[in-house]
Parts: C-alpha cells; sequence; structure tokens
C-alpha cells in the first residue's frame, strides 16, 4: 500500500475557465472547465456548475467566505474517459480578485480520499 502511495502525483497542474455571476441575494453560479493531471499523471478534464452561499462582514468588505457544492462531470483514463458524475463540496476564501477554493473526494474502496484545491484569479 505504501508503495501505491508514493507513487501518486501529489502537486497536480491545471488550467480552467470559468463563467460566474452572483444573484440578488449574492450567491456565486459558475460554469467551468478544468483539465489536470490527475494522481497517475495523466489528464482529466472536468466541466460543471458550482453554488456557493457567500458570507461578507459588510457591503464594503472585499474579503468573502464561502461553502457550497458542485455539480461535475469528468472522465479518467483508467476508466477509459467515459464520462463521470461528480457532486462534490465546494468552499473557497476570496479578497478582491484572488480567491482559493477547495473541494473534497470522499473515500472509496481504493480511491479517494483527496483534499483538491486550486487558485482563481477573478478577470473584472
Amino acid at each position: 500500500m505504501i508503495r501505491k502511495i508514493s507513487g501518486y502525483n501529489e502537486t497536480p497542474c491545471g488550467l480552467g475557465i470559468g463563467k460566474y455571476r452572483f444573484d440578488q441575494n449574492r450567491n456565486w453560479h459558475s460554469i467551468y472547465a478544468m483539465a489536470f493531471a490527475d494522481s497517475h499523471n495523466k489528464v482529466q478534464p472536468i466541466v460543471g456548475y458550482g453554488f456557493q452561499k457567500i458570507w461578507r462582514q459588510s457591503e464594503l468588505d472585499e474579503f468573502r467566505i464561502g461553502a457550497g457544492f458542485t455539480l461535475s462531470v469528468t472522465a479518467r483514463n483508467e476508466y477509459w474517459y467515459i464520462p463521470i458524475p461528480l457532486p462534490l463540496p465546494i468552499s473557497s476564501i476570496k479578497y478582491k480578485q484572488f480567491s482559493i477554493q477547495a473541494t473534497y473526494v470522499p473515500r472509496t474502496y481504493n480511491n479517494g480520499n483527496v483534499f483538491f484545491a486550486w487558485i482563481r484569479w477573478q478577470w473584472q
């Protein structure tokens, strides 16, 4: 088991693009597409919709915290790139245009138990 874990890619690189909007309650909605190197260094694409309830101290405050979910579809090399639905929790910490977003992939038999985080820059 240790040998298997030691062969995993612990620092996946990737790139993505998305479109977001805030609704009348100032909650965040997004559609996105990303591709990154998975734990075996194979390309893993993902597309989806994300929703986060946003909390901020005041209307003038540029610091925000969010929590919600993402409904996505991904594909992996070891499953012949067959589309796989992937509903996951999502959270973020944001200051001005910069945010750190993260999700957790729960453990399944021989897979999962992965904390996955990325940096997002928002063009104005």
